[in-house]
């Protein structure tokens, strides 16, 4: 491919790449200086074992620290009520595996197509992707398949998040359907399989993950290099990332480096045995249960939170305050959003924002005046396909896809 840079594209990322050369230098091998170079302080998440580390990482203001190595790193909650869009240094981060990159060119750095069903193999730099390629953008929020974990009832193993594992943001790029229309895909081909620059210590278990080739190719799915704006931040994915609307993060690959296109479903560690969920209509059973078969985890299913109350706050009896709160779902749309203030025995509709796509947190609000007393808030998302969030929590051994109605308790007086 031509290798001349544009004056537009190239001074911008060599000097991103600059930027972040200090993070090579800064990391050891258990990437402890990351916290050591930030002021701490901790934080309290609402179940057992809950106290966390508040720590900002190069990139981010202080996040809930889960682990260190790799990074897991939560958004605080009251992040959500600040606006629909999520920070970039406020978005939550996930790795799987400790060896993670530090430094990146943000120019060379290159993506290599191939596979038993790809026609023609082929390599492109960041700097050709960027120019040869017409941008395309899409609002998407991105979770993790483990987001609200910590609240299983009974408790389940992973990681014991809150709700922070979350975030909403623009994505610029190009659509992986353009891309992979240089490959010359052949008519045996049924999946598409991605693998990044993150690194298993020992050499085994790397993190590849697959979507069937009508997913894959269905226009939506996106090689992302900018983020709200800006270049993704390093520790989300620098300088290119898999987005893959409305599906859980655990396919969104960070630093994307190698697209096979074959003919075979492909089984590796990281989707099959994990990142499975029970085959049935709720993908549930009962607790300390084992499911009789599984598939891999796919959609979010429907959610919705009150983003301007805490639970546990006092709020001032007689005086009317606007609630607020986000609901979205993994594309359908969200219909409605349902509230109640007295612990669900009569539900009123709340207004709906605007939608700013399908993929995206929608906003919501309602009055309330509260009474003195405790009351009980809850909100209850409807999709345009009328699914709808349970009142009662559902249950699967890996903790996964957690969407009951969330209750916020408060008091006025």
């Amino acid at each position: 491919m031509d290798k001349h840079e544009t004056d537009s594209v190239a001074p911008h990322s060599r000097r991103r790449a600059l930027l972040l050369g200090g993070l090579g230098a800064m990391a050891s091998s258990a990437l402890a200086p990351f916290s050591s170079i930030a002021r701490t302080t901790d934080t309290e998440l609402p179940f057992e074992n809950g106290r966390r580390r508040l720590v900002a990482y190069p990139e981010k203001r202080p996040l809930i620290v889960l682990t260190s190595r790799p990074p897991q790193l939560e958004t605080p909650f009251e992040v959500f009520n600040e606006g629909l869009i999520t920070p970039n240094d406020a978005f939550f981060v996930r790795y799987h595996l400790s060896g993670i990159p530090t430094s990146v060119d943000g120019d060379r750095h290159q993506i290599n197509v191939s596979g038993n069903a790809c026609g023609r193999p082929f390599s492109i730099t960041m700097t050709e992707l960027r120019r040869l390629f017409r941008p395309s953008e899409i609002i998407a929020v991105n979770q993790c398949s483990g987001n609200s974990r910590g609240h299983f009832s009974p408790r389940v193993t992973g990681g014991q998040l809150s709700n922070g594992a979350m975030g909403n943001a623009r994505w610029v790029g190009v659509p992986l359907r353009e891309l992979l229309g240089r490959a010359e895909i052949k008519d045996s081909a049924r999946q598409i399989v991605f693998n990044g620059l993150d690194t298993a210590p020992f050499g085994d278990g790397d993190f590849v993950k697959s979507l069937d080739i009508h997913h894959a190719m269905d226009g939506e799915v996106m090689l992302a290099y900018q983020m709200n704006g800006s270049d993704l931040p390093m520790l989300n994915g620098y300088p290119v990332k898999l987005v893959v609307p409305g599906n859980y993060g655990t396919y969104w690959i960070k630093h994307v480096s190698d697209i096979e296109i074959v003919d075979s479903t492909y089984e590796g560690f990281w989707m099959k045995p994990a990142y499975r969920i029970p085959d049935n209509d709720c993908a549930c059973v009962a607790p300390g249960k084992t499911p009789q078969s599984t598939r891999p985890i796919g959609r979010f299913v429907v959610r919705s939170f009150i983003t301007s109350l805490r639970d546990g706050a006092r709020i001032t009896a007689g005086r009317t305050i606007n609630v607020r709160g986000i609901a979205f779902d993994g594309g359908k749309g969200i219909r409605d959003v349902a509230y109640s203030v007295d612990g669900g025995r009569t539900w009123r509709e709340a207004i709906l924002g605007k939608e700013l796509s399908r993929y995206s947190f929608r906003e919501f609000n309602f009055g309330f005046t509260p009474s003195r007393g405790d009351h009980d808030v809850r909100v209850r998302a409807t999709t345009r396909a009328g699914e709808t969030q349970p009142y009662e929590a559902t249950w699967q051994p890996a903790g996964y896809m957690r969407n009951v109605v969330e209750s916020v308790r408060v008091t006025a007086a």
